[in-house]
């Protein structure tokens, strides 16, 4: 059997499944107070000297704490530029050492609004001409991000305690002031699933920083012990044909072909040269990733005819384990998938939580309680100690204070069962929900009515009147 080695997808349903020219101001939430984690971020030099105006090279390459690495080819009217910008490990001890965060920039105008985009991850898969779509709807700018601690974005030792939702935010805001004096058109920010996360919480740390936000398909998971919204999604999502497929291919895995096919998950590992030191064995990740089927399955599906795809549990083993480690991304379950994701386990297993699955289906077939929690998939060495107040925190904001906001979910999409909403205090602040769609979701995918009230909202926020073909 061959598994081809593949993307980490974004494993967020965190309820759910993935760098300065004036010093910058303390931002407050409209409560009119500070909130106590936001202390003010490293004062940054002003530029004095400031070359042409049409060298946008030299005008970037002036910022204090950027370094232009390369200029890469662009979609056309566009320059893309490889970033670096020097952030602070401490936003609240900015002496205390510094990181380089990497940057993609795709320059089109200083007159066009900037897009402020992150993946919620790193930049390593990222097209230097990937345009996402808020850029596309308002013809903007666009500057992606890399977070804190992934890719090559981290200190050289990484002091884990400064990987946390205000500090990648902090990078977020000293990064804006840092390139508003170049762009000084309105900014908007965006991102999908983890990234549409990252995207809200820099909002309630910084709400004036931009004039808008697109979150796609991110998960809002106020209470870690519960989750029970995710458990009701999974058993009513798509047909019950589909959901009795799912239901055989894990029974059987975990049931009478449960040797066969960790044998088989051993085998493919080791010829990878991979292991499951962290996870524990191959039987253990088999397990796992039966539990996270459900979920990892719809969050592919939508319009596509997957559930037609679903194996019988008698099905050839080489077949069965091919579309099993296609559909749950088994690679990025390996010591050496782990590693490359594991600032994003520390998020969910400090800040951001995770789903624990009950599995009625599976009773009698599972072995290894507590094989759901995010210390599974971390090394002993690295401390977890969730941090519950955080998420709540933000909960709070989006409903009382959250403002020139845009949730858009998937309906067949597990990151749905727990949303963002809107609350009495919000203002222009909307939630929309895309027919017949998963985690891959887009504006465009909505129904034409919210299709247009999102995009309006959009190019209001950007100040742009004249409609944009994208």
């Amino acid at each position: 059997m061959k598994i081809t080695r593949q993307l980490c997808l974004p494993l967020l349903l965190t309820g759910l499944l993935a760098s300065a020219v004036a010093a910058p101001a303390t931002a407050t939430a409209r409560t009119g107070g500070a909130h106590p984690a936001t202390a003010p971020p490293a004062a940054v030099r002003t530029v004095t000297v400031r070359p042409a105006a049409d060298d946008i090279r030299a005008r970037i390459a002036a910022v204090p704490g950027m370094r232009v690495v390369k200029e890469n080819p662009a979609p056309a009217g566009y320059r893309s530029f490889a970033l670096l910008y020097r952030q602070p490990v401490d936003h609240r001890h900015p002496g205390r050492g510094s990181f380089e965060q990497r940057l993609s920039l795709l320059h089109r105008s200083t007159a066009r609004p900037m897009v402020l985009y992150t993946g919620g991850y790193d930049l390593n898969t990222e097209d230097p001409g990937f345009r996402a779509e808020p850029t596309k709807i308002v013809d903007g700018n666009q500057i992606s991000v890399e977070q804190r601690y992934f890719g090559t974005s981290r200190p050289r030792i990484a002091d884990w305690s400064k990987l946390d939702i205000w500090q990648a935010a902090s990078d977020h805001h000293r990064l804006i002031q840092a390139l508003k004096p170049v762009y000084r058109a309105a900014w908007i920010s965006t991102g999908g699933s983890k990234g549409g996360m990252a995207t809200v919480y820099h909002r309630r740390f910084y709400p004036h920083d931009v004039a808008g936000s697109v979150a796609y398909s991110a998960p809002d998971n106020t209470d870690d012990r519960d989750d029970t919204a995710e458990d009701r999604f999974l058993r009513r999502v798509g047909t019950p044909a589909c959901r009795s497929a799912l239901t055989a291919v894990q029974r059987a895995m975990l049931g009478s072909r449960r040797a066969e096919m960790a044998g088989r998950l051993a085998r493919w590992s080791a010829g990878q040269g991979d292991t499951f030191h962290t996870i524990g064995s191959a039987d253990r990740a088999l397990e796992l990733t039966v539990l996270e089927l459900p979920m990892l399955f719809w969050m592919q599906q939508g319009e596509t005819d997957g559930c037609g795809a679903i194996p019988r549990p008698s099905a050839d083993g080489d077949a069965l384990l091919t579309w099993f480690a296609g559909t749950t991304m088994l690679p990025a379950f390996t010591d050496r998938g782990l590693a490359a994701m594991t600032a994003s386990y520390y998020q969910l297993g400090t800040q951001l939580g995770y789903v624990s699955f009950a599995a009625p289906q599976l009773a009698g077939l599972l072995r290894y309680p507590g094989i759901q929690e995010m210390r599974t998939y971390l090394p002993r060495s690295i401390p977890l100690r969730f941090q519950p107040d955080a998420m709540p925190d933000i909960d709070r904001w989006v409903r009382h204070h959250g403002s020139e906001l845009l949730f858009v979910y998937g309906e067949m999409d597990p990151a749905r069962a727990e949303p963002f909403r809107t609350g009495k205090g919000s203002r222009d602040a909307h939630v929309y929900l895309a027919p017949h769609t998963s985690h891959v979701v887009s504006i465009g995918k909505l129904a034409p009515r919210d299709r247009a009230r999102a995009t309006a909202a959009l190019r209001r926020w950007a100040a742009v009147d004249s409609p944009t073909e994208w």
